[in-house]
Order: structure tokens, then sequence, then C-alpha cells
């Protein structure tokens, strides 16, 4: 079992993000795993991944390392609560050559000049994202943010020593420590944060919990709450809420259990963009749903009034 240990000050430097290098690193992992792809919540999204990924022979050498490992400059810590990948892949392309070379050694990964490595490696992140991620990225970053604002609530009641309870089924909270229970100790010593802090990021791409290093803190990606519905099929409407609302209004209100862009919304249920964005609209107007701006992107989630009808049907 493996301990990160934590003192009552730790607990004041948490802090919560969304990275988009989490989930290209673990995507990657999902992506090149096939052996159990058909049991994953991602299965789906697998069977559609683009082939040109396959072109990507730098990024796949870094991600496909012989002794299992990930580079941490990879997963480089959050400077926000919401990075964007260009900033977190200025951050890689700064990282010192020394340390790319050393934390790829202790992968497997022999490199002969790690400074010249980076900048192909930038691009085709880059382009990985543009082809795997990017199309799911607004039901990932909601996902991420339902999650936050979830263990935000949780920690206004019933209070701040609830935040960290439920992270992860392998994962136990005791008053001064995280223990992952899949993890060995062996002889290294338990995990602390030295004064830094610990950065909480949902991640969707993950079933487990991980714990990467950093010189600027330590961040611990989890799968957020209800991580399967961001792969799955759109789920049917109950009878009585299709019976009242009409099956297709239905449907988009059964959707929006996770936030949802009208592109979502239409990709998912099969819908024009202009019948997505009229049934939102009257969904709104009943005051059963509430859009939110994310960038540039507006999502819309479930009022009170909505989840309570969506829950009885």
């Amino acid at each position: 079992m493996k301990r990160l240990e934590l003192v009552p000050a730790d607990l004041l430097r948490l802090r919560f993000a969304h990275s988009p290098m989490a989930e290209v690193v673990t995507s990657a992992l999902a992506a090149r795993n096939g052996a159990r792809s058909d049991v994953w919540p991602y299965a789906r999204w697998r069977t559609r991944l683009d082939r040109r990924t396959d072109e990507l022979d730098v990024f796949w050498r870094i991600v496909s390392a012989p002794r299992g490992g990930i580079a941490d400059f990879l997963t480089p810590v959050p400077r926000t609560a919401r990075p964007t990948l260009e900033a977190e892949l200025a951050d890689i392309a700064a990282t010192d050559p020394d340390r790319v070379a050393a934390e790829l050694d202790a992968c497997g990964i022999e490199v002969d000049d790690p400074a010249a490595l980076l900048p192909p490696l930038v691009m085709q992140i880059r382009r990985y994202f543009t082809l795997a991620l990017a199309d799911l990225w607004p039901r990932l970053r909601a996902a991420a943010d339902n999650e936050i604002a979830h263990r935000l609530n949780t920690a206004a009641f019933p209070g701040p020593e609830r935040l960290l309870d439920g992270l992860h089924p392998r994962m136990r909270w005791n008053p001064d420590a995280l223990q992952l229970d899949y993890l060995k100790d062996g002889e290294s010593r338990p995990w602390s944060l030295d004064g830094h802090p610990l950065f909480l990021l949902p991640t969707a791409f993950t079933t487990k919990a991980w714990i990467m290093d950093s010189t600027a803190g330590r961040a611990l990606w989890y799968p957020p709450r209800a991580a399967g519905a961001v792969f799955a099929a759109a789920p049917p409407p109950p009878a009585p809420l299709a019976a009242l609302l009409g099956a297709t209004r239905a449907a988009v209100l059964t959707l929006l259990t996770t936030p949802s862009s009208t592109g979502d919304v239409a990709e998912r249920l099969g819908l024009a963009p202009a019948t997505a964005s009229h049934h939102l609209t009257a969904l709104r107007d009943a005051g059963l749903i509430v859009g939110a701006r994310s960038g540039r992107r507006l999502h819309y989630r479930h009022t009170d009034l909505g989840e309570r009808l969506n829950s009885m049907g």
C-alpha cells in the first residue's frame, strides 16, 4: 500500500484543476492497451480513434515506455484551474533537456539529443489531440467541471474533512494520509508534499488513481464521477418522461445529466444542430436547463427542477 502523507497545513494547499495533458497521456495509454478495450468505459471511443494517429512516431515512442512508466515532464502541474493545451505544451517545450533525458531513461527510453526531441514531440502531441480528443473535449471538460463543483459543494457541506472521501474506491483517506491500496511501498519511504500543493485532477481516461511528481508539486489523477457517461451512447429517456415531453425532447433532457453543448447533443442524438438548438431552447424556456459559457462554448445542464423531473422519469 502506498501512502501520501498529509499534515493539516497540506489541506489548505489542495487545488482542483483539469489538465489537457493528463487526458492526452491517459487516453494514449488506453488506445495502446487493446487487450482490455472491450471492458473499459472508453472502448467505444477507441474503436473510432483516427488511424492517422499511428503516424505520430515520436509521440507513441515516448508514451509507450518499455518499463511502463510515464515521464513526469509530460504532465506539468497546472498553473490555473483550466489550463489550455497550448499552455501545457509551452511548459513541456521549456523542460530542461537534462530532466527530459533522466526521466526518459528511468522509463527505459534512450535519447541521444533530448533538446532536439522536444519540438517534434510537442508538434505530435498537438496533432494527436486534434485527431483523438478535440471532438470529445467539451464533454471531458464538462465532466471535470461537474466533478470539481461536486467536490467544492462537499467541502462547503458537510465540510472540508469530507473533501477527499470517495475519490476512488481503492484509495482511502485518514487524518494523516491518502492510501492507494494497489501500489506497494517496497523499500521506499511514503510520499509527502514537502510544503508543495497537491493538485487533484479529475481525468476521464483513467480508471485508477495515480500520483505524478514534479518540482512544482504533486498531482493526483482520478476518474471523475460518472466518467463512463462521457463515452457512452446517449441513454434512452424513461417512458413517462417521453410521454410528457416527447421522445426527442426527453432524450435531450436525459442526456444533460452530463453538461453538454449544442454540438454534443446533436452528435450524440443524431440530430441536426438546428433541431438540437430548438429543443434546448424549449427546455431552457421551461426552466428545466440552464446554459453556462465555457470558453467559446455554451454548455447546458439541468436546473434543480430539471434534475427532479429527470429523476422522476
